[in-house]
C-alpha cells in the first residue's frame, strides 16, 4: 500500500490528516502480517484453532490423545494425573524445533485411565526449577475445596451438549443493543455462589421481562481469586467451574438463544494473573514466553502480567481464546477489557487533550492483533457485538479496519457515568447547568458508535456508590416502604429515573444496566475477602427487594422496564443522534428529538410550567408514551397520559404545548 493513499478514516476526519502515515503505517504493518500469517496456516481461521492441536485433543484415526504445550525455554516437560498416579517420570514428553512439546497416548494402555474429568498436570522443569503446571490450553479446571488448589481436568463427556439454538439470530442486539450487565454468582439472592443453571432458570426471566436482547457476562474466565470480579484470568480457555460445568455454561447460552437474548462475553486479554501455580507467567522458566520480560510485562497498578502481541505463539493463543469461545460456546461477540491498557505504554495514565497523545507511545502489536482479532470475530458472525473498554477516544477504534480502523462495533461512554457521579458528588440540584449535560450526553466522535450506561459494576463496587446510592444513601434502609413519606427518597426516585432516560436516549448508540442498578439495589459489591470476614452478604442481588409489593423499588424496576421496551419498540439507539428543540435554563428544562419521538425533561427541583411551550419538527397529533411521573413508577400523577397534544402553527413554525412537572421526563410520539 503506497503510504501517500489517504485512508479512508482520515478522508472522514481532517483533522487526522497530520496522522495519514501513522495510520497508513498501521494498515501495512495488519496487511503484512495477516499475509505472513497465512501464507504459513492457509487463513486467519486456521491460526485460530491452536486449540485443536494445543492442549488435550483425540485422535480418532489412531485412536488415542494428543497432548502438546508450547514450552520453549523448558527443559523437559511430562505429563502427570491420576491416570498415572501423578508419576512425573513415567510419560516423558519429546519437543520440537517450534519449542512444543507432545506425548500420545493411546487408548489401548490409558482408554480405562484417562476418565472423563481425570485431573492432569504438566511438570515442567526448567532453569528456574522444577514445578506441576496446569495446562495453556486447559478447557476444565476445577479448585480442591479443602486445599483451594486448581487442576486441570480433561473434558471428554459421552455425549456432547446438543444446541437448540441453531435460528437464533444476534442482528437485533447488533443494530439496537440492551445490554444487561451481569455476574453469575453474584445473580443469586442466597449467601453464596450462583451457578450457570441458576441464572439460566431464575434470572434470564427477569432480563426478558425487562425488554434487553443482549447480557454482558463478566468472570466467565477461569480466575483463582473470586473478588477480582473475573479480571486477573489464570485460564483463559476454562469456563470457571464456580459456576458449574461447561455443560451448564452452553445450557445458559442456549436458553438466553431461546429467549432472543444475545450473550457478549467480558474477555480479559489485556493481562493475566501473575500467580504461578494458577497461570501462564513463567511457564517454561523464563521471563519472557507468554509476557514482556521485566518492567514492560508488569502492569503495576494492577498487579498483573502483560501479553507480547508480537509473538506468534501469543497471538495464536488469544486468537484461538476467541474463536473457542464463539465455537464452543456461542458467545454473540465481546466486551474487551482494558483496551486503553492495551493500546499505550503508559496504560492511559495521561490526559488525551490533543490528537497527537492517540500515536504517542502506542503498542504496534496490540494494534494488529486487535485488527486480527476483530476481522477473524466477524468472519465467525458477522452480527457479533465487540465492544472496547475505551476511555482514549483512539479515533478509528470503532471503524472497520479496511478504514483504517480497529474494527470494533462500540466503544463504552465511560465518560458519562463518571459524569453523573461528579454532579451529584458535588453539585446541588439548582446548580445543574443544562447545557453542560447536553455537551456531556452527547460529546462522541462521530461514525463510531457509543454505548452508553449511567452506572456499570464500577460505580457499585465497594469505595464507590450506585446512582441510587449517591441520591438516598442511609433513606434507602428506612424510608423505602411506600407507607413513609421521605422527600429525599421522592428526589432519589425521580431523578434515577431521568438520569437514566437522559441516559440512554441522549448518550450513545447502545445501553447497558448493570444487574440491580435499575431497581436501585441498595448495597454495594463486595465480594468475600479477609477484610469482611469472608462473607456473602454483599455479593449477591436482593431480588426480594424489587419483589416486596410494599418497597418502593419496584417502581424504579417497573420504569426501567418501561424505558427499555420502548427505546426497543422506537429503536431509538439504532437511530441518528438526538437534535434540540428547545434549551431553558431558568427552569432546568432539556427538549430534543430522536428518531421522531420527542424527549422532555424537566429537572427543576422547584417549577413545574402549566403551559410549556416549544417548537417541534412536524405538525399533527401527540400523545404520551413514557411518564416518569405515573404512580406505578413512584410519580404523583400529575399528568393525564390520556390526552393528545395537536401541535399549532405560528408564522411556519409548528409548536407543542404540555404541561411538565418538576422532576419528571416525558416521551411523546406523533400519533397523526
Amino acid at each position: 500500500m503506497s503510504s501517500e493513499k489517504t485512508p479512508i478514516l482520515v478522508q472522514n476526519d481532517p483533522w487526522l490528516a497530520p496522522y495519514t502515515q501513522e495510520i497508513n503505517d498501521r494498515m501495512m504493518r495488519y496487511e503484512s502480517r495477516r499475509s505472513e500469517l497465512i501464507k504459513k496456516f492457509g487463513s486467519i481461521s486456521n491460526f485460530a484453532l491452536g486449540y485443536e492441536f494445543l492442549g488435550f485433543n483425540y485422535d480418532k484415526k489412531k485412536k488415542g490423545w494428543w497432548y502438546r504445550e508450547w514450552a520453549p525455554a523448558a527443559t523437559s516437560l511430562s505429563l502427570v494425573g491420576e491416570f498415572n498416579d501423578w508419576n512425573r517420570e513415567a510419560n516423558q514428553m519429546t519437543k520440537n524445533p517450534d519449542g512444543i512439546w507432545e506425548i500420545f497416548l493411546d487408548d489401548k494402555t490409558y482408554k480405562n485411565k484417562l476418565k472423563h474429568e481425570s485431573a492432569v498436570k504438566v511438570h515442567v522443569v526448567s532453569e528456574k526449577g522444577s514445578m506441576d503446571r496446569i495446562l495453556a490450553y486447559a478447557k476444565y479446571v476445577t479448585q480442591d475445596p479443602t486445599t483451594h488448589d486448581f487442576t486441570a481436568r480433561l473434558w471428554n463427556p459421552d455425549k456432547p451438549y446438543k444446541w437448540t439454538d441453531k435460528k437464533f439470530s444476534c442482528q437485533p442486539a447488533f443494530d439496537n443493543p440492551y445490554i444487561y450487565e451481569c455476574h453469575v454468582g453474584m445473580a443469586q439472592e442466597k449467601e453464596g455462589v450462583g451457578t450457570y443453571r441458576e441464572f439460566a432458570d431464575l434470572i434470564l426471566p427477569k432480563i426478558q421481562e425487562q425488554g434487553y436482547n443482549a447480557i454482558q457476562v463478566m468472570a466467565i474466565q477461569e480466575h483463582p481469586y473470586y473478588g477480582s470480579f473475573g479480571y486477573h484470568v489464570s485460564n483463559f480457555f476454562a469456563p470457571s467451574s464456580r459456576f458449574g460445568t461447561p455443560y451448564d455454561l452452553k445450557y445458559l447460552v442456549d436458553k438466553a438463544h431461546k429467549m432472543g437474548i444475545a450473550v457478549i462475553m467480558d474477555i480479559v486479554h489485556s493481562h493475566a494473573v501473575k500467580n504461578l501455580s494458577e497461570g501462564l507467567n513463567e511457564f517454561d522458566g523464563s521471563g519472557d514466553q507468554y509476557f514482556h520480560p521485566g518492567g514492560r510485562g508488569t502492569h503495576d497498578q494492577w498487579d498483573s502480567k502483560l501479553f507480547n502481541y508480537g509473538k506468534e505463539e501469543v497471538l495464536r493463543f488469544l486468537l484461538s481464546n476467541v474463536k473457542y469461545w464463539m465455537e464452543e460456546f456461542h458467545m454473540d461477540g465481546f466486551r474487551y477489557d482494558g483496551v486503553t491498557s492495551m493500546l499505550y505504554f503508559h496504560h492511559g495514565d495521561i490526559s488525551f487533550d490533543h490528537y497527537d497523545k492517540y500515536f504517542r507511545d502506542v503498542d504496534w502489536d496490540v494494534l494488529t492483533y486487535l485488527q486480527m482479532a476483530n476481522e477473524l470475530i466477524k468472519e465467525i458472525n458477522p452480527n457479533a457485538l465487540v465492544i472496547a473498554e475505551d476511555f482514549s477516544g483512539m479515533p478509528g477504534l470503532c471503524r472497520p479496519v479496511a478504514e483504517g480502523g480497529m474494527g470494533f462495533d462500540f466503544r463504552l461512554g465511560m465518560g458519562i457515568p463518571d459524569y453523573w457521579i461528579k454532579l451529584l458528588k458535588h453539585k446541588q440540584d439548582e446548580e445543574w447547568n443544562i447545557h453542560d449535560m447536553w455537551q456531556a450526553l452527547t460529546n462522541r466522535r462521530f461514525g463510531e458508535r457509543t454505548i452508553a450506561y449511567a452506572e456499570s459494576h464500577d460505580q457499585a463496587l465497594v469505595g464507590d456508590k450506585s446512582i441510587a446510592f449517591w441520591l438516598m444513601d442511609k433513606e434507602m434502609y428506612t424510608h423505602m416502604n411506600k407507607d413513609y413519606d421521605s422527600l429525599i427518597i421522592d428526589r432519589g426516585i425521580a431523578l434515577h429515573k431521568m438520569i437514566r432516560l437522559f441516559t440512554l436516549a441522549l448518550g450513545g448508540e447502545g445501553w447497558l444496566n448493570f444487574i440491580g442498578n435499575e431497581f436501585g439495589h441498595p448495597e454495594w459489591v463486595d465480594f468475600p475477602r479477609e477484610g469482611n470476614d469472608w462473607s456473602y452478604q454483599y455479593a449477591r442481588r436482593q431480588w426480594s427487594l424489587q419483589e416486596h409489593p410494599d418497597l418502593r423499588y419496584q417502581f424504579l424496576y417497573n420504569f426501567g422496564a418501561e424505558m427499555v421496551k420502548m427505546a426497543n419498540t422506537e429503536n431509538i439507539v439504532g437511530s441518528l443522534p438526538a437534535q434540540q428543540l428547545n434549551m431553558d435554563e431558568d427552569n432546568k428544562t432539556l427538549i430534543f428529538e430522536r428518531n421522531n419521538l420527542v424527549f422532555a425533561f424537566n429537572f427543576s427541583p422547584t417549577n413545574s410550567v402549566p403551559d410549556y411551550r416549544f417548537r417541534v419538527p412536524s405538525p399533527g397529533k401527540y400523545k404520551i408514551i413514557l411518564n416518569s411521573d405515573k404512580s406505578e413508577f413512584g410519580g404523583h400523577e400529575r399528568i393525564d397520559d390520556a390526552m393528545s397534544y395537536p401541535t399549532v402553527t405560528i408564522f411556519g413554525e409548528h409548536f407543542l404545548s404540555v404541561y411538565l412537572p418538576n422532576r419528571v421526563a416525558v416521551v411523546l410520539k406523533k400519533v397523526k
